[in-house]
């Protein structure tokens, strides 16, 4: 079974995700989550994870997570594996309480932190459990808003600094920030390879960090590739120039892993075109490789 990638750097963010087992609930009542924000608080602390924004459905979770020393799989380790031991222990049953491996995506913190931490707050209003952000207790959105105190998880000020240098009024700008994205569009279109939030150059920078990704057979193909042109940018300039339409089909397969079906259908080709045409781009590379 593919397994998704995981990036880990110094001073790292990441937007988490983890659900409940046979898509049950992985909180039963406010004791859980209450359980819960005090195992992350402790995590943070042996960690050094900073959590800047948070929100705790009834049977998944999400986080904004910075970590500093670069260790998210550690941290999440002890995060979920105490939960399950204190809510088994808890409720007197025993298993799994998470489905499978988290999901975590890393973000560029200078340009898209800010709309994944109001993503995660506005997730209850996005269900439709609440109207507004504030009436939910177990997101960070009241802390931030300066409504309540901020447990001790939750770090505000880099999230708030983004609104001004005086607390109120970049509380009072922050609550307007989030309740100007109820109702828009979503923002995951953008992620890249399935674990990659940011622009281009972001992008390329994390490649590195990912070496070796293309000869790992367990890792899905779309985060093989992680930074590969459209099919439509890898042909805009060949129309009506078979040459470049040939060597373009050549690249699309053996540069950017596209299967010959997805060109075909692309293309408006018969598959067995597609498959001839890479043939005969192989020999000519074979030809001048001898010449």
């Amino acid at each position: 079974m593919s397994r998704p990638l995981r990036i880990e750097y110094a001073e790292a963010v990441y937007h988490v995700t983890s659900r409940g087992n046979a898509r049950r609930s992985i909180f039963k009542d406010d004791k859980d989550r209450e359980m819960f924000l005090s195992i992350l608080e402790e995590v943070n602390d042996r960690y050094h994870w900073l959590c800047h924004a948070y929100c705790l459905m009834n049977n998944h979770y999400h986080l904004v997570i910075e970590t500093p020393d670069g260790n998210l799989s550690k941290g999440m380790r002890q995060l979920n594996g105490v939960y399950t031991m204190r809510f088994n222990r808890r409720h007197g049953s025993v298993g799994h309480v998470f489905q499978g491996r988290y999901k975590a995506i890393v973000v560029q913190k200078e340009s898209h932190l800010l709309e994944v931490c109001r993503y995660v707050v506005l997730n209850p209003v996005r269900a439709r459990v609440v109207e507004a952000p504030e009436p939910w207790r177990w997101s960070s959105y009241r802390a931030t808003a300066g409504k309540e105190k901020a447990h001790p998880c939750l770090a505000t000020d880099w999230v708030l600094g983004q609104f001004g240098s005086k607390r109120r009024r970049a509380e009072k700008r922050y609550r307007a920030f989030v309740m100007d994205g109820i109702g828009g569009h979503g923002i995951w279109e953008d992620v890249k390879g399935q674990s990659i939030l940011g622009g281009g150059d972001f992008v390329n920078r994390l490649i590195d960090y990912a070496r070796g990704y293309e000869e790992v057979k367990e890792i899905p193909k779309v985060q093989r590739y992680l930074n590969r042109p459209s099919l439509n940018e890898i042909f805009e300039n060949t129309k009506g120039e078979k040459r470049k339409r040939d060597r373009g089909i050549a690249e699309a397969v053996k540069r950017w892993g596209y299967s010959e079906k997805e060109i075909a259908d692309y293309l408006r080709l018969h598959y067995s075109t597609v498959s001839r045409l890479i043939g005969r781009e192989a020999d000519s590379e074979t030809s001048k490789s001898k010449t």
